[in-house]
């Protein structure tokens, strides 16, 4: 019961969760109404930041999904430009992540860092779907056993200004294993080929968990 409410935090977090504490305290000394506001902030950002286990179905058949969100774009598209997929068709999905989400990415299945590819661009709101050709991103080419690849792509949104990729290129990871995460409101999108949707737009997705597609 307490792990379920008390999660451990991401180390991106411990940084803000300091400054917060202070602010509080500070405020606290000033006025117990602006306290009560600083301590409010300061659990959002222990919630924001938590970094809960997750337990993967670890099938190289099944893709998990790489972010907790909500599904707000499905479709067929061509690869990323970026990486010289631009030729190439995929299934793309978009799940936004928003402030009150767990912002830890994971990977969908386990394979190897083929490729990553940072593009600098704008901040315009995550939702819209046009954030996934202008806002900042980072790109993450992943390759399994089966020679099957797929694309992660984390978007900076609005509110997000900075993305963290914990991993790097010739790196293995296994399914539902951490690859990095993006700080306050974003997204992540998924390009892959050969597999058959399970999910639909709108629907709500738990990272490391929720099955998106299943082999072709």
């Amino acid at each position: 019961m307490f792990d379920l409410i008390f999660h451990k935090l991401h180390k991106e977090g411990y940084r803000f969760l300091a400054i917060a504490a202070v602010i509080t305290f500070i405020l606290l000394l000033i006025n117990n109404y602006l306290g009560l506001i600083g301590l409010a902030i300061t659990i959002w950002i222990y919630y924001f930041f938590r970094d809960p286990d997750r337990f993967s179905i670890q099938d190289e058949n099944y893709l998990v999904s790489p972010a907790d969100g909500k599904i707000t774009q499905i479709m067929e598209t061509n690869g990323p430009k970026e990486l010289g997929l631009e030729g190439k068709k995929y299934t793309r999905i978009s799940i936004f992540m928003d402030v009150f989400s767990c912002h830890v990415n994971r990977v969908p299945y386990t394979g190897t860092i083929a490729e990553i590819f940072y593009k600098s661009g704008k901040y315009l709101n995550a939702t819209l779907d046009k954030a996934s050709e202008d806002n900042e991103r980072n790109y993450v080419k992943l390759k399994n056993s089966k020679g099957d690849e797929l694309i992660l792509v984390q978007i900076a949104g609005l509110i997000a200004r900075r993305i963290v990729c914990d991993v790097k290129e010739g790196d293995t990871i296994n399914q539902g294993d951490r690859f990095g995460i993006i700080r306050f409101g974003s997204k992540v999108d998924i390009y892959f080929e050969n597999y058959n949707l399970l999910v639909c737009k709108g629907q709500n997705t738990v990272a490391g968990e929720t099955l998106l597609a299943i082999k072709k």
